[in-house]
């Protein structure tokens, strides 16, 4: 990893998310992109700030992730490896700061490159570990995405309030990541988002502005969020119109539509409106 500067952050939150594995519709990279990038409207003038970049030759096999070749509008072709980068985010108008670690899931040297990732965060004093994720699940397009948080550890999803990881089975790199926080001793949670598996094309807005809500649910914040609203509409449908085009398709998501509003009436009419409620009197006040 190659370290351009250690900037001075306010109790900084560490979120990360890769491409691949962990990356269903692109929602978790998506989420990170949307949140380097919501606040650099005039109004927040917030910048992010490059502080690393891992070595490529280190930890990427380029036959499974291959370099891609861009030409610009002069015909002058560029070749564009496949990174991890980490960036600083002074959020102001927030009680404290963003350690942003964005990239491609790594081929090689888990171990070293999670150690090397959590070696930067002790050096940025960073307070919390927030894993972004997206799978494909059995959900319809037309309600709400759900996002469940959960803990590596029950101490700490105690603590923190959200779920027990009770999974069991192969992991990408955020539950190296998980494992690596609970051995150091660092508060770390994970977000997933279960994105309809028949509505997979990425990118899913819809998906995204599920996972920046619940990143802004678990931190009490608030969270810039540009045109989502609006491209997740479009994205709904559209979906829509593609599931009228085959009627075995149609009558799959009436399906899972019956038995999403089923399981969750209860949580409806309590939990999400709560939630619901919190967040718009956040966005109304400025917080």
């Amino acid at each position: 990893m190659e370290i351009l500067q250690i900037p001075s952050l306010r109790s900084p939150v560490m979120v990360l998310a890769f491409t691949g594995w962990n990356d269903a519709a692109e929602a978790a990279t998506g989420a990170l992109s949307h949140l380097l990038g919501c606040w650099t409207d005039p109004e927040f003038d917030v910048v992010p700030e490059l502080i690393a970049e891992f070595d490529t030759e280190d930890f990427y096999d380029f036959q499974v992730n291959r370099p891609t070749i861009v030409v610009d509008e002069s015909s002058v072709r560029s070749l564009t490896w496949p990174a991890t980068q980490v960036f600083g985010l002074r959020t102001p108008t927030l009680d404290h700061d963003f350690v942003v670690v964005r990239g491609v899931e790594p081929s090689m040297k888990w171990k070293t490159f999670t150690a090397e990732i959590l070696d930067l965060a002790d050096d940025l004093e960073v307070e919390m570990v927030i894993t972004i994720g997206s799978m494909l699940a059995d959900t319809p397009h037309t309600r709400p995405i759900t996002v469940s948080g959960s803990g590596a550890h029950p101490d700490i999803a105690k603590r923190l309030g959200v779920e027990i990881s009770k999974y069991e089975g192969p992991t990408g790199i955020l539950g190296v990541i998980q494992d690596g926080c609970v051995r150091r001793g660092l508060d770390a949670i994970s977000l997933w988002a279960g994105v309809p598996h028949y509505a997979s094309n990425s990118p899913s807005p819809k998906a995204i502005l599920a996972l920046v809500n619940a990143l802004e649910d678990f931190l009490e914040v608030s969270i810039p969020q540009g045109d989502l609203p609006e491209e997740s509409i479009f994205w709904e449908n559209e979906v829509t119109d593609l599931a009228k085009e085959d009627s075995d398709v149609a009558e799959y998501v009436k399906a899972l539509e019956e038995s999403k509003d089923a399981s969750d009436l209860p949580e409806a009419t309590g939990e999400s409106i709560a939630r619901e409620l919190e967040r718009f009197l956040r966005r109304q006040t400025g917080d």
